[in-house]
């Protein structure tokens, strides 16, 4: 039984690691995989497992953009030896990412179990994955001859940072919404290029998913909960898995959007929303 469930804890980094940074929600994924493949745990922990499985997807972006989100640099100096040189352009852009959390931040300690009561659920998921996925139609649309305005991931603003956590908001409220997915098209809007837009939501995933993580962490903990070693291990090999299939799929990912537009993405989330309230729905399953 056990080895079963390590089996399907694998499957379930898969899902995470490919739908995390690609824009078409994991939350839709896992909802569906949940239905066909279900882990022998408790309610609380599945909740926790969903959201603290991303702690291996963050450590390849830390992986893979080290040199960019590191501020530290050791240089030498004359007459031998070397000292430790800051950074500023990158702690300019730690700030601009943290200015970017704020929004979603602030509603997520405030109400984040009230979001999980009533919006967690197919219906909720199904119709964002349709809206985001016509977003991305229709912007790539209009954009298709455009000029992005920034081009550099230093070139962002604050403003663009504080808007584009604003689009961020969306997907903390919206399970479906895909947070990569919201702040790729925030930033598509304000006429930051597909690249910098992309890079610039990685580098965010690292205090949102940290952040929350450890929010649900300390809540099971406070809850009186305790892990078995069975879900210790169901959670260690989930966040292998995921940290393992993530580096690929991010530089997957980079190579793309360079010579392609995110319409694909757009007609793929539009498929999925559809065939979850169709199953969800007419099919006459509990939407929760």
């Amino acid at each position: 039984m056990q080895v079963i469930e390590i089996l399907k804890a694998i499957l379930f980094g898969i899902v995470e690691g490919v739908t995390e940074w690609l824009p078409i929600s994991s939350t839709g994924h896992m909802i569906l995989l949940n239905e066909f493949v279900k882990l022998n745990v408790s309610p609380e922990f599945w909740n926790l497992f969903l959201v603290v499985i991303q702690l291996g997807a963050i450590l390849a972006v830390v992986i893979l953009y080290w040199k960019t989100i590191w501020p530290f640099k050791r240089v030498k100096i004359r007459g031998g030896g070397s000292k430790i040189k800051v950074r500023q352009s990158t702690l300019l852009l730690w700030a601009k990412a943290l200015i970017a959390c704020i929004p979603a931040g602030v509603v997520g300690v405030l109400a984040d179990d009230w979001l999980d009561a009533h919006f967690y659920n197919a219906v909720v998921v199904g119709i964002a994955l349709i809206v985001v996925g016509i977003a991305f139609i229709v912007i790539e649309t209009l954009n298709r001859n455009k000029v992005p305005r920034v081009d550099r991931l230093r070139d962002l603003t604050f403003k663009d940072a504080f808007i584009i956590g604003l689009f961020q908001l969306i997907a903390a409220v919206f399970p479906g919404t895909s947070r990569s997915g919201a702040t790729i098209v925030g930033g598509l809007l304000i006429g930051v290029s597909r690249t910098v837009a992309a890079k610039f939501t990685f580098i965010l995933a690292i205090p949102v998913m940290a952040g929350a993580s450890l929010l649900k962490i300390v809540k099971y903990i406070k809850a009186g909960l305790a892990f078995t070693g069975v879900e210790l291990a169901i959670l260690g090999v989930g966040m292998v898995v995921a940290f393992l299939v993530s580096i690929f799929i991010i530089a997957f990912l980079m190579n793309y959007i360079r010579k392609h537009d995110f319409k694909v993405f757009g007609w793929y989330r539009i498929i999925l929303g559809a065939l979850v309230l169709l199953y969800f729905l007419v099919l006459n399953k509990p939407v929760v």
